[in-house]
């Protein structure tokens, strides 16, 4: 077996073993354009699934126009429909009007912006799951951040699939390459020519993340792998331990779930007014 369909074969298992998509689901991919993302899209189509891609754009200049550019290549030669989503129709202004108006952490408010539109549009295209590219290496960060922090709590949602909490308006969101890490799908993205940036963000100003990427990174995918699985074993009791009867309310300004009473993305607009 090549390395192709040995990494294919270690999504389609964690897929199944983790029951992340069901008979007759409609999957929405979240694209950015970059290689994660492009590899779940593909892989998912390849599967037989039924998908469908959407693209928020978030107006970043030159990087959103070849990303953008590169995701329509891309679902165009692989008979994809996508859905492009301008930030700009959506909420009336660009990610850099809103950082600068807010002022605010760049990856906070891409993070905010782009889960509130996916869930919101991915919910009107009557989409079951919400799959993103989210790999070995992310988690391993966000655990080590949480630890660091002293905020466990903030890890409830991860997994390979989400949800603490349920609503009739969240669409789940699934991650099938929970357990590949960002060499494989780098390798995985280039056996399979796709057309993407392999450069990071330019907006991306998370210090502490990159210093922890740069720690891990100096450790290997092994301690990371050692990192996520201890965490999924560790996660149950983490669910228990932290166990709320609070329920999801709906915020008062725009109808989507929130924990408050004005949902993160609407604090968000009212601040760069």
């Amino acid at each position: 077996m090549g390395y192709a369909a040995e990494f294919e074969e270690k999504v389609r298992k964690t897929i199944e073993e983790h029951d992340l998509i069901g008979r007759g689901d409609k999957v929405i991919v979240g694209c950015s354009g970059g290689k994660d993302s492009t590899t779940v899209l593909y892989l998912l189509n390849k599967f037989g699934y039924d998908v469908e891609g959407m693209v928020i754009d978030l107006k970043i200049g030159e990087w959103s126009e070849k990303n953008l550019a590169n995701v329509k290549k891309f679902c165009r030669e692989e008979g994809i429909k996508l859905n492009i989503v301008d930030i700009r129709k959506e909420i009336g202004s660009s990610m850099c009007y809103i950082r600068e108006r807010t002022k605010l952490n760049n990856c906070m408010i891409c993070g905010i912006i782009k889960r509130w539109l996916l869930n919101k549009k991915a919910r009107e295209l009557k989409g079951d799951k919400i799959a993103v590219g989210h790999n070995l290496d992310d988690t391993a960060e966000t655990v080590m951040m949480n630890l660091l922090k002293s905020n466990l709590e903030a890890g409830l949602g991860m997994g390979p699939k989400s949800g603490t909490l349920k609503d009739k308006k969240f669409v789940q969101r699934i991650k099938p390459l929970f357990f590949c890490s960002n060499d494989e799908i780098r390798r995985y993205s280039q056996v399979k020519k796709f057309p993407v940036v392999y450069e990071p963000c330019p907006c991306s100003a998370d210090v502490f993340r990159r210093k922890v990427r740069g720690i891990l990174d100096d450790m290997g995918d092994k301690v990371k792998e050692n990192i996520v699985r201890n965490f999924m074993e560790f996660l149950p009791l983490l669910k228990e331990e932290f166990k709320s009867d609070k329920k999801l309310r709906y915020c008062s300004e725009c109808g989507e779930p929130s924990r408050k009473e004005v949902c993160r993305m609407c604090e968000i607009l009212k601040k760069k007014i």
